[in-house]
């Protein structure tokens, strides 16, 4: 007889993994998301050893940011209309070939103009496994509290990869070769985006013939929320790429390298584990509530990076700010199940994914001018200055994050339905 899952305890992630199915999409998917936190470091750390800019180095990470971000909700788009294995397979092999030929360039010491075009293509095949994972759960698990537990999980997972990949990057780059970094990025995106891209039971049923006339006329970024939301993950890439300039120019000014990618993976360890501690929580306040308050918090974890004058202190900061963003990050997912119709869930992850990385394409190009005349305290103003400007707006903006109606009353459970409200 199928359990009933109460409305005040949240179902563990042990019940979660046994959800059919779930592991064929889910360790393929880890592989192929793991690149996608190597991509920016990789290129910092390149183009700064072939230019001796950080400045540069940051632009031309930010050419890849802000095609990616532009051309993500598309690439959703099209996953929604055609299927993700349509979508994936070409994207993983012309994402291969672009980085191999950003890589080629900059080995060459090919101008920066140069750079900046092959920078495009590559910023805009960078595949998009993290919404697609994330659609799958919502088919599997729609209507069911399980939901809620599938966030957190891919939360935890995200930033797993945030600490393994800057690591494995940075050793890479530092010990192997300053291409390393990069080349095992491609490598890597091609192997697992092929492998996730063959699990093709667990992949969202394509929409109907009915279904894709209605979407023509609408978007998800459409809705009031997803733009609002849209807008605040901005503040979330102004961390992730703030800290990523800063702690490589921090390391490099005390004369240990190598140890940027400890510090970072310490940060995004934080993340990491605070989403873990998300995902076991039942939470009795309402998401827009946790969201707001996750920023504040944020905002304020991130305002003491500049002060920090020591590896250690800037260890225990950098921790600090990733147990704060995980809540953050988390919250602003799972508002995206209540404001948006399921035909259109890959495209507003997507968005999400695409405002981290346009945040982070601005962070990567402002942190690395601050940090060339300045130093790496001046770089870290930028996390500061882009969490304050997005708790700002989700103040000004917080009434519009209120659920579709439709939305308001899900079944728990499994084949005893019990309608709850969700808050």
């Amino acid at each position: 007889m199928a359990s009933t899952v109460t409305s005040d305890k949240r179902p563990g992630y042990g019940q979660l993994l046994r959800t059919p199915g779930a592991l064929s999409f889910l360790l393929p998917g880890f592989a192929a998301r793991q690149p996608f936190a190597m991509l920016t470091i990789g290129i910092l750390l390149l183009v700064q050893h072939t230019t001796g800019s950080y400045g540069g180095a940051g632009a031309v990470a930010a050419f890849t940011g802000v095609s990616m971000a532009l051309f993500a909700p598309q690439s959703g788009k099209l996953a929604d209309r055609f299927g993700q294995r349509a979508v994936l397979v070409p994207g993983v092999l012309v994402h291969a070939a672009s980085v191999s030929t950003l890589t080629t360039l900059a080995l060459a010491g090919a101008p920066l103009w140069a750079l900046f075009i092959a920078a495009v293509p590559t910023g805009a095949s960078v595949p998009q496994v993290g919404p697609m994972v994330r659609a799958r759960w919502a088919s599997k698990l729609d209507g069911s509290p399980l939901m809620a537990t599938a966030a957190a999980f891919e939360s935890v997972t995200d930033e797993f990869t945030f600490v393994i990949g800057p690591v494995l990057a940075t050793a890479l780059c530092t010990g192997v070769h300053p291409a390393a970094g990069l080349i095992a990025e491609a490598s890597l995106t091609l192997i697992g985006g092929l492998l996730f891209a063959a699990q093709r039971a667990t992949q969202p049923p394509v929409r109907s013939a009915a279904e894709l006339e209605q979407a023509e006329h609408t978007s998800a970024l459409s809705i009031p929320g997803v733009r609002v939301l849209a807008m605040a993950f901005l503040g979330i890439g102004a961390v992730f790429g703030g800290m990523q300039v800063s702690l490589t120019a921090f390391a490099e000014e005390i004369g240990n390298p190598g140890i940027n990618g400890v510090l970072y993976g310490i940060f995004a360890a934080g993340n990491m584990l605070a989403g873990i501690a998300c995902g076991a929580i039942a939470w009795k306040s309402a998401p827009r509530t946790r969201l707001i308050a996750g920023y504040a918090a944020l905002t304020l974890a991130a305002s003491g990076l500049w002060a920090a004058h020591s590896a250690l202190l800037l260890g225990g900061l950098g921790l600090i700010v990733g147990l704060c963003i995980a809540p953050a990050l988390i919250t602003g997912y799972t508002l995206v199940e209540s404001l948006v119709p399921s035909t259109s869930r890959t495209e507003a992850f997507t968005w999400l994914t695409g405002a981290v990385a346009l945040g982070q394409a601005a962070a990567v190009t402002v942190a690395g001018r601050l940090t060339d005349a300045h130093g790496s305290t001046a770089g870290f103003l930028v996390p500061m200055a882009g969490t304050a400007l997005a708790l700002v707006t989700l103040l000004a903006l917080r009434s519009r994050l209120t659920p579709r109606p439709a939305a308001r009353t899900v079944a728990r459970g499994v084949g005893h339905r019990v309608p709850v409200t969700v808050d």
